[in-house]
């Protein structure tokens, strides 16, 4: 008979992957609504209740629609790319704890905390697994033989090589001020306070955070870095010869980055699930909803600022984030150091 435990953590296992599946649906019902409210439009208001079903009939419309392949591409990497990139989505929000240790109500001897798995080392977690999950996109771009595709794919590798530094460098101070690469950890120095909102780092690094959210946009590849598959210039970029399943794919791996980047920001600078008015069993809520929030600004930022040229995104990538990320770290540090912040 299988320990309480084990039980309780594959449930938890797989309650995540079913609300990563969900977030994917609902951030298209919601990417809907915004852009149309922005708009001065309805979005989808047939297909159910407030059109709430219209992303289950997307999925339909996908799941039906003919798999094609190029002839001249490869099949065996254009079939991989998109679970490459799916596979680190998923992964990379195993280590992001959503909620306090708990008994289930006292069902469980001992409390388990609330997320997939408890490491030491979250942070380079999910440092390496996002960073595999370029892979997917220049396999893509490659294995299709498209000029499209190829242009988008290696947009993506030179997006991610500029802005992954400043995105680790704003990791860092984070890590300086709390002492460990647990994200449970960095959580936990945040707890306590005036409401628990006072020990936010949000409020020691607001430059640091202002770099992580600018960084993790563009490693997500949403405006105004979407580069790697501007429809303007490159018809959809690395996925243009995908259909079907295989090209929701890559939209459920975009989607679900973009839960993992606001999830990692919400635990790092916002408290995690630490809120006022709430016991902590039920911080949670405040998870989601700070989480909510962030996932709001992206969709917001996509329907309201345009394009940059791409010399723009690399300038501003090394000419102006990657300063600013080491003169914020060498800060935090001698704060550290010097007034023991």
């Amino acid at each position: 008979m299988l320990n309480p435990v084990v039980i309780a953590q594959l449930a938890i296992l797989l309650f995540v992957f079913v609300m990563l599946l969900s977030s994917a649906a609902g951030m298209v019902y919601m990417e809907r609504k915004v852009a149309a409210r922005i708009q001065q439009r309805m979005g989808p208001t047939l297909v159910g209740p407030y059109g709430l079903l219209q992303p289950l009939a997307d999925i339909i419309k996908l799941a039906m629609k003919e798999d094609v392949r190029p002839k001249a591409a490869d099949p065996i990497l254009f079939a991989l790319a998109p679970i490459i990139s799916a596979a680190c989505a998923f992964t990379a929000f195993a280590v992001v704890p959503f909620g306090a240790e708990t008994t289930f109500f006292g069902l469980l001897d001992q409390p388990v905390p609330l997320q997939v798995a408890d490491v030491n080392v979250a942070i380079l977690w999910v440092f390496a697994v996002t960073s595999m999950g370029v892979y997917g996109i220049v396999l893509a771009g490659w294995s299709s033989n498209s000029k499209y595709s190829l242009l988008g794919a290696l947009r993506s590798s030179a997006q991610m090589i500029s802005y992954e530094l400043s995105y680790g460098m704003a990791l860092a101070a984070v890590l300086v001020l709390s002492g460990t690469m647990s994200i449970r950890g960095i959580v936990e120095a945040q707890s306590g306070g005036l409401l628990d909102v006072s020990h936010w780092f949000l409020w020691l690094q607001p430059v640091g955070f202002f770099i992580f959210m600018t960084a993790g946009v563009a490693e997500t590849n949403r405006a105004p870095f979407d580069f790697p598959e501007a429809e303007q210039e490159l018809v959809a970029g690395y996925h243009t010869e995908y259909s079907s399943m295989s090209f929701a794919m890559f939209f459920l791996a975009e989607y679900i980055n973009m839960v993992t980047v606001s999830a990692i920001a919400t635990s790092l600078y916002l408290g995690g699930w630490n809120g006022p008015f709430l016991p902590e069993w039920l911080g949670w809520i405040w998870f989601l909803a700070k989480v909510g929030f962030l996932l709001f600004f992206y969709v917001w930022m996509r329907w309201t600022l345009p394009r940059y040229r791409y010399d723009q995104l690399m300038a501003f990538g090394w000419k102006f984030l990657l300063p600013l990320s080491v003169v914020n770290l060498l800060v935090t540090a001698a704060g550290v150091l010097y007034f023991g912040l």
